[in-house]
């Protein structure tokens, strides 16, 4: 095995998925595997695999599924002897033992320009926001939440009608690219690591369904925020007559936000007639 690919990969859902198939095809194949046990998931509440211990499992990649990472998973971890770890996505929280762990640490992907928008959704504050601007940071990961060392950082521009659906694969492409990039220098210690300016950090917390709910009445740009944040995650909905309606395409236009295609609560999609 090449040294310099001596690392772990953690991840469960499919941006980590995507992200280690990009990391592949540049050559970078983790020694093994770490993602969410299997859950019950669909109608039918079948048990099924993580994507990313799907995409591993294909490549005939060792995985590990831990429940917790407690003294006995750490201990597993550690017993495989690599370098470096790469996180995207996984889920749980490393505690200080499992970071200790690898001598060149644990690298993270995180979808913002940190310190702006620690937490678990980035690209959802800065649609919310309306920003014009986001990016991809590498960092090194440290014992507060997304609080690390910057490896790099790169700015991409959010298009006024990008919502999470193109912006979201396009910032994992990104994030990829930029870890491969950077991992060969990294590796030789030829990067100096820049710390972050805590005071400047802002938060990103985890959204719920709830965080889903429009107000007709909310600005136009409000609603079309929402709409983009969680259009490929939550999705936005609101009420009519009791019922809950499900907003699947919307638009922005001469500021005004126009919902085209619903799907009203007991009913099949349709387009949206105000008032219908």
């Amino acid at each position: 095995m090449n040294p310099t690919h001596n690392f772990i990969y953690f991840g469960t859902p499919e941006v980590a998925r995507d992200t280690l198939a990009i990391l592949i095809e540049r050559g970078f194949v983790p020694r093994a595997v770490v993602t969410s046990p299997d859950a019950l998931q669909g109608r039918g509440l079948a048990l099924t695999p993580s994507p990313v211990k799907t995409a591993a499992r294909e490549r005939n990649i060792p995985v590990m599924t831990p429940e917790k990472l407690d003294d006995a998973a750490v201990a597993a971890i550690r017993a495989l002897e690599c370098d470096y770890a790469v996180v995207v996505a996984y889920g749980k929280i490393f505690p200080e033992a499992l970071i200790a762990a690898f001598p060149k640490g644990v690298l993270n992907i995180h979808y913002s320009l940190l310190p702006k928008y620690r937490g678990a959704a980035p690209l959802e504050a800065a649609l919310l926001a309306g920003d014009a601007m986001t990016g991809v940071t590498i960092q090194k990961m440290a014992q507060e939440l997304d609080a690390g060392a910057i490896l790099t950082q790169k700015e991409t521009a959010i298009a006024p009608e990008e919502t999470a659906r193109e912006l979201r694969p396009r910032l994992i492409t990104l994030g990829a690219q930029m870890l491969a990039d950077t991992l060969p220098a990294f590796l030789q210690g030829e990067i100096t690591l820049t710390p972050q300016e805590a005071a400047r950090a802002t938060r990103a917390p985890k959204r719920k369904k709830e965080d889903g709910l429009l107000s007709l009445d909310a600005s136009a740009e409000e609603n079309w925020n929402k709409y983009r944040a969680y259009a490929d995650t939550i999705g936005t909905y609101f009420f009519a007559d009791g019922k809950r309606i499900k907003i699947t395409k919307a638009s922005f236009r001469d500021g005004r936000f126009l919902i085209e295609r619903v799907i009203p609560e007991g009913r099949r999609e349709m387009p949206y007639l105000k008032g219908a």
